[in-house]
């Protein structure tokens, strides 16, 4: 039973929580998934380019989870203000990509680590993708 605003109790039909459950997202077996390593390794480079200014993050909002897509979000305009403050344009990264290590901790989810050198530096990205309706999505993302 569900409590309505007025604060009394209402209860609803069956049908309408197996509907629900129905188009929530459904999970999919990495069987049925495409091997992840070359989604892992495009996802990071849209990171890296969303960051740099010269992609825009809805462009990735298809391969995000709500989470990871809101703090992309915000991290990218931390990095346009720092850009505009300094009058630095935005210019296409240079990365290469050193490694990819991944694993899988359950079906349908895997874990990975890819290693990127770029001008300046070498950095990581720490990724979760699970498999929903039927494609990889990230669900967790952090750039060290």
């Amino acid at each position: 039973m569900a409590k309505t605003p007025a604060g009394s109790a209402r209860a609803y039909p069956a049908d309408a929580v197996e509907l629900s459950e129905y188009f929530a997202p459904q999970r999919t077996s990495a069987a049925v998934l495409p091997d992840p390593e070359p989604f892992v390794r495009n996802i990071t480079r849209g990171v890296l380019e969303v960051l740099a200014g010269v992609r825009e993050v809805d462009q990735l909002a298809r391969w995000l989870m709500e989470d990871p897509y809101r703090k992309l979000v915000t991290r990218a305009n931390l990095a346009a203000r720092a850009r505009s403050a300094r009058g630095i344009p935005a210019k296409r990264p240079v990365h290469q990509i050193v490694s990819v290590r991944h694993s899988s901790p359950a079906d349908g989810v895997v874990e990975a680590v890819v290693v990127v050198r770029g001008i300046a530096r070498t950095r990581a990205v720490a990724l979760r993708v699970e498999g929903f309706d039927g494609r990889w999505r990230t669900t967790s993302l952090a750039l060290l």
